[in-house]
């Protein structure tokens, strides 16, 4: 998967339109949900140093929202690091062209699923 077609599956599955909130990285893209404006995934390009890899050469990536034990399981594995500039734990960057598409596109699940607004459950004197 390339950046383009990470962007085609998130209008395509869910119908979120990117927003380039930095002036100066207007190739950063965030994707967030209609309803609470949360992020859920954001596109950058980076140059590989950022990630602690050697070289200057510039390469896609996308910071995901899966959960502190998964972040934990798949940090290390080819493709995935710890999140680049989000300091929040449970977060983590991949590498766009480097793991399995299905992969990617469960992750986008996973990030969607985890930053999705809160149902606030009804209390029994609410319903009185």
């Amino acid at each position: 998967m390339n950046r383009e077609e990470l962007k085609e599956y998130i209008q395509i599955v869910y119908g979120v339109e990117p927003d380039s909130p930095w002036l100066t990285m207007s190739n950063y893209q965030v994707y967030r949900h209609s309803a609470n404006r949360k992020w859920f995934a954001v596109v950058m390009d980076l140059p590989k140093c950022k990630l602690g890899l050697a070289g200057d050469e510039v390469i896609d990536v996308v910071n995901l929202k899966c959960g502190e034990m998964l972040a934990c399981t798949l940090i290390g594995e080819v493709g995935y690091f710890p999140a680049y500039h989000i300091k929040k734990s449970g977060w983590i960057s991949v590498c766009i062209g480097s793991v399995a598409d299905e992969e990617l596109k469960m992750l986008i699940d996973v990030s969607f699923q985890q930053t999705m607004p809160k149902v606030r459950k009804k209390r029994y004197e609410d319903m009185e």
